[in-house]
């Protein structure tokens, strides 16, 4: 009796050792989870955020020079960029360049710039009003005058003195913006969910 115990411990002991894997299993294994990894991170990277990092002071103060933000990339897909959006698009003169602004004029709109400050007249405004502008990092003496047709938007850095932009270039299409900054994940001391968002009070 007591041999017979000790063989079906030991088969069982036996039975609960897993039987080790071949070279080719782990290979093919590891395979399976690049693969995996790929279809999860690809459809990541093209159609819902990627990362862009800051170059120049266009935006400063608000993003400095190699600020490393996540953009969102579904929300335009399903709604329209909103007065005030901080985003990232290609450049109407030479697409294969980034450029980070603020949306400063929507579709139909028309916008008169002077200096520093903005006038927008649109359906709401017929007569026109002045544009708030908290977060203007330094004046410009640059006018502009441009009237914006369906899809197209005006966009401005907030460093008015150091800004290439709608006032030089013109609009942006809607089908050129990649998305707007989500996240800043550097400078670490700097980490932010929606940077450079404002809401003025109605």
């Amino acid at each position: 009796m007591e041999n017979e115990t000790k063989l079906e411990h030991g088969a069982m002991d036996m039975k609960s050792v897993p039987p080790k894997q071949s070279a080719r299993q782990s290979f093919w294994e590891l395979i399976r989870f690049a693969v995996i990894a790929v279809l999860i991170v690809i459809p990541i990277r093209v159609f819902i955020a990627q990362p862009f990092v800051v170059s120049g002071s266009s935006m400063f103060p608000t993003f400095k020079n190699a600020d490393y933000l996540i953009v969102d990339e579904l929300s335009y897909h399903l709604g329209d960029p909103k007065r005030y959006d901080v985003v990232v698009f290609r450049y109407p003169g030479d697409t294969s360049k980034f450029y980070i602004k603020r949306v400063i004029g929507l579709p139909g709109e028309t916008i008169d710039v002077s200096g520093s400050t903005v006038v927008i007249k649109n359906k709401e405004h017929e007569d026109g009003f002045v544009l708030n502008q908290p977060f203007i990092g330094s004046q410009s003496d640059k006018n502009a005058h441009l009237e914006l047709k369906d899809g197209e938007y005006f966009v401005m850095g907030d460093n008015r003195g150091a800004s290439s932009d709608s006032r030089y270039w013109g609009s942006v299409q809607k089908n050129l913006i990649v998305g707007r900054a989500l996240l800043r994940l550097l400078p670490v001391k700097h980490i932010d969910y929606m940077p450079g968002i404002y809401q003025p009070v109605e």
